[in-house]
């Protein structure tokens, strides 16, 4: 079940019947959270496993866009010229634009607008240039120079929050999965806090460890209390 955002996965577990609540669990129950704010820490501790960089997209839609209107505004702009070294009048735009311009100065409002849009747009041009892209996709440890491999960022929330469904005492989880940090919020339903959250840290640990990831991402776990209505 995906969440609001991308790499976030939540779930809940249904009520069981009948269900005895933890013994170890006393007094401790009316706490409402464990460890708020809880340090990220790293978790990938089994050598470097070969550096492997991102995925880069190959950015066909923005780079598709530019070409055909750079071309459309060319082959208009050059049929012009060519009709007006004809000795054929220049299209009513360019006379027109060209009026216009002589009419504003260049700290114009009008004028600085237009030159702002040109310019955010070949900033963000450039950053798509420049940037890798597929976020959605976090590159795997390189065990030969021959394969690269690639985990999707839903796939990999997925199998966390599963993991830490099968941790005693929680009863929904929510995974928030990026590229340096893996932040969970889980709900428990019985059993002291403080070890719910240890046995998260344990098992969502071996957990990431396990997705084979190339980078070492930080793990921050935070456990409430579900609140009980009535």
């Amino acid at each position: 079940m995906s969440g609001p955002y991308e790499g976030e996965h939540s779930t809940q577990r249904l009520p069981v019947i009948g269900q005895a609540p933890d013994p170890a669990a006393g007094p401790g129950l009316d706490q409402s959270a464990s460890a708020a704010d809880y340090d990220t820490v790293p978790v990938l501790a089994e050598g470097d496993g070969g550096k492997a960089g991102r995925f880069w997209s190959v950015r066909r839609v923005p780079a598709g866009l530019c070409a055909l209107l750079i071309l459309a505004a060319s082959g208009i702009l050059l049929y012009d010229i060519a009709a007006v070294r004809a000795h054929r009048s220049a299209m009513r735009w360019r006379s027109g634009l060209a009026d216009w311009l002589a009419r504003h100065p260049v700290d114009d409002v009008a004028v600085l607008a237009g030159a702002a849009v040109v310019a955010l747009l070949g900033l963000w041009l450039i950053v798509l240039a420049l940037t890798p892209g597929l976020r959605g996709i976090l590159p795997m440890r390189r065990r030969s120079s021959a394969v690269r491999a690639g985990l999707d960022r839903a796939a990999a929330a997925l199998v966390l929050r599963d993991r830490a469904m099968e941790v005693s005492g929680i009863q929904s989880a929510r995974v928030r999965l990026g590229r340096r940090r893996v932040v969970v919020k889980a709900l428990s339903h019985f059993r002291e806090l403080d070890d719910v959250r240890a046995d998260l840290d344990a098992a969502l640990g071996a957990g990431i460890r396990e997705l084979g990831l190339a980078g070492s991402p930080g793990l921050a776990v935070h456990v409430s209390r579900s609140v009980r209505k009535g």
